[in-house]
């Protein structure tokens, strides 16, 4: 049984429950921006190359094609998939950037620590309070 209770306070930590659930709509938004480059940006740059830009590809060995019209044996270097990727990570990592400045401008800003009272020192009092006491 205490196993069990050291997995639960292990579960139920602040910051843990907080990983989990950046994580969770880290992927849901993941999938918004794979829509959005997939949907959006992907046939704005295709119509620049008159294709659809995640089919782009430099054939290194053409294949044959059998009687179905199916290619085999290509060799390619898949260029418009990997752009694509790229133009995905690029949006989500400025999302996170936008994310993480947002969470620290809203941070209540830490007061700067106290200043220590002017003064005589802790040393000067003692050995004032020492003179005072010769003096009995």
């Amino acid at each position: 049984m205490g196993m069990l209770k050291e997995f639960k306070d292990f579960a139920m930590k602040g910051n843990l429950v907080d990983i989990a659930v950046g994580f969770v709509m880290g992927a849901a938004f993941n999938k918004v921006v794979a829509s959005f480059t997939g949907g959006i940006v992907s046939p704005l740059i295709g119509l620049i190359f008159n294709a659809d830009f995640k089919d782009l590809k430099y054939v290194l060995k053409e294949g044959v094609a059998d009687e179905a019209g199916k290619i085999t044996g290509e060799v390619a270097m898949l260029y418009g998939e990997f752009l694509t990727n790229v133009i995905d990570f690029i949006i989500v990592a400025f999302v996170m950037f936008m994310v993480v400045k947002a969470v620290n401008k809203m941070k209540k800003k830490e007061e700067p620590a106290p200043e220590a009272p002017k003064g005589p020192s802790q040393e000067d009092l003692l050995a004032e309070i020492r003179d005072l006491l010769k003096k009995q």
